[in-house]
């Protein structure tokens, strides 16, 4: 695939920007086919994103501002994230008895099996890169 074939454009004003646009559209391609794998599960990227950083951290639990820090997509707004995730049965937050303000988040049991399900969509992800080598893939 090139890129000048999938933007139908053939010349750009430099090597760089040529680049560039190359990243972008390749994000977009891959954010494209993450999303069309994850919507039969209800789940966003994002949301999916949050419950692999909370099982990183099982069986602990953790501060909202650690899954800001660790999110890939840091315009995504984590404590509605969480909510939703609360909500759907997959997260808990429990406040501090002594500082009601800070809010411990953990991947519940049944967060847990969930995630455990999509492994086939992860795997499906993996397989939709593989066009790469190994070697190309380590960077």
């Amino acid at each position: 695939m090139k890129l000048e074939n999938e933007i139908h454009q053939s010349e750009f004003a430099s090597e760089y920007t040529k680049v560039l646009l190359n990243i972008l559209y390749t994000h977009s391609v891959l954010v494209t086919k993450i999303n069309e794998v994850l919507i039969p599960h209800k789940i966003t990227r994002q949301q999916y994103n949050v419950l692999r950083i909370l099982r990183g951290q099982y069986p602990k639990s953790v501060q909202l501002g650690l899954i800001r820090e660790r999110m890939l997509d840091k315009m995504s707004d984590a404590s509605r994230m969480v909510d939703r995730l609360r909500i759907k049965g997959l997260v808990f937050k429990k406040a501090d008895k002594k500082d009601r303000r800070s809010v411990a988040i953990g991947i519940t049991p049944r967060g847990l099996k969930f995630l455990g399900s999509l492994e086939p969509v992860a795997k499906s992800m993996d397989d939709f890169i593989k066009t790469l080598t190994e070697e190309e893939a380590k960077g």
